[in-house]
């Protein structure tokens, strides 16, 4: 029969349809037990070079793992102190801080109605409610700790991914048909995935380390709660930058006032696109890239099945499904679709 390739085609795609939608409701259901593995996944591709350096220089794969996981371990100890000791403080200043914000917005009322321009007080003071953005913040990150609070999880799953690193290889050569090949796909995927976080994670921390100074230079209170979270939700596309910035530039207005605020918004604005729209881009180079409507659609997507943590890792997840799809010819449309236009 004529029709019966066709028909068979259809059927074929209804079943994928079918199957992937299932397999997203799993994921959207199970979102407790899978976001901690994924950040396991990306905590083992930021520490695999540390791992591979001490490989290298001969240290036994026991002692190797022992330091690398000992330096998360440290890290994710002075991080969470750091934050910890400054959320505290932020939190007993916060009536003092809200106070200042409520008479800078109405004098900012008067000099608007002076000027003609007439403004609801109650929404302008709801505007520039900092317990309000302090309190999204919040629970973005109690939602994010509470995944954390999966600790031993994630650093035991990190453990094994790390050991497991040196005979991924072997694997894949032993249950593919074509064993050269699968290794230089496997080679190409696993490298660009790690070239790409490792990147991503520097490129985060540079725009930490310029904000930290900024907030030092201006004299802005808790400089490194605000650095921190710079470096954090540089990883959540298009709305990161701007959610890190607001909480910080809404303090030095309290502070010291309009000048030290615009400085500092300068400041956010300079560094997120120079360090996004130039550094980034060309150590990445084209075939690194997500179109700007990936980037947006990648964010709501995972946002919604995996929440915060989803949003957190959206971009390096879609990366991951473009690095697969560009192994395989079959594929490679989808990596065209997700890519940058040349």
């Amino acid at each position: 029969m004529p029709g019966l390739p066709a028909e068979a085609t259809a059927t074929r795609t209804l079943v994928a349809l079918a199957a992937l939608i299932i397999i997203l409701a799993g994921v959207k259901t199970a979102e407790a037990v899978v976001a901690p593995f994924l950040i396991a996944i990306f905590i083992a591709a930021i520490s695999a070079p540390l791992m591979f350096i001490l490989t290298d220089y001969r240290v036994p794969q026991g002692l190797a793992l022992l330091i690398v996981m000992l330096v998360i371990v440290a890290f994710g100890l002075l991080l969470s102190s750091m934050m910890g000791a400054s959320l505290d403080g932020f939190s007993k200043n916060l009536p003092l801080y809200q106070q200042r914000l409520t008479g800078i917005s109405v004098q900012l009322v008067g000099f608007l109605s002076g000027h003609g321009i007439t403004v609801e007080a109650s929404e302008l003071k709801r505007l520039l409610d900092l317990s309000a953005v302090m309190g999204l913040v919040g629970s973005t990150f109690n939602r994010v700790l509470g995944t954390l609070a999966n600790t031993f999880l994630i650093l035991l799953t990190v453990a094994f991914i790390l050991m497991e690193l040196g005979s991924f290889k072997t694997k894949v050569m032993k249950i593919s048909r074509s064993p050269v090949s699968a290794l230089a796909h496997f080679e190409h995927f696993s490298s660009t995935l790690n070239r790409y976080i490792v990147i991503k994670s520097m490129m985060s921390l540079l725009t930490a380390l310029v904000v930290l100074s900024a907030l030092l230079i201006l004299d802005v209170d808790y400089p490194v709660m605000w650095a921190i979270l710079a470096f954090l939700l540089n990883f959540v596309p298009n709305i990161g930058s701007i959610v890190a910035a607001i909480p910080a530039v809404l303090l030095a207005l309290i502070q010291h006032g309009p000048d030290a605020a615009g400085i500092l918004i300068a400041v956010y604005f300079g560094v997120n696109n120079i360090v996004g729209n130039i550094i980034e881009p060309k150590l990445m180079g084209r075939s690194l890239g997500l179109s700007s409507l990936v980037v947006f659609v990648s964010l709501v997507f995972w946002g919604w099945l995996l929440g915060p943590i989803g949003m957190f890792l959206s971009v390096p997840l879609t990366m991951t499904v473009k690095i697969a799809a560009e192994t395989d010819e079959k594929s490679r449309w989808l990596a065209d679709l997700l890519g940058c236009e040349d």
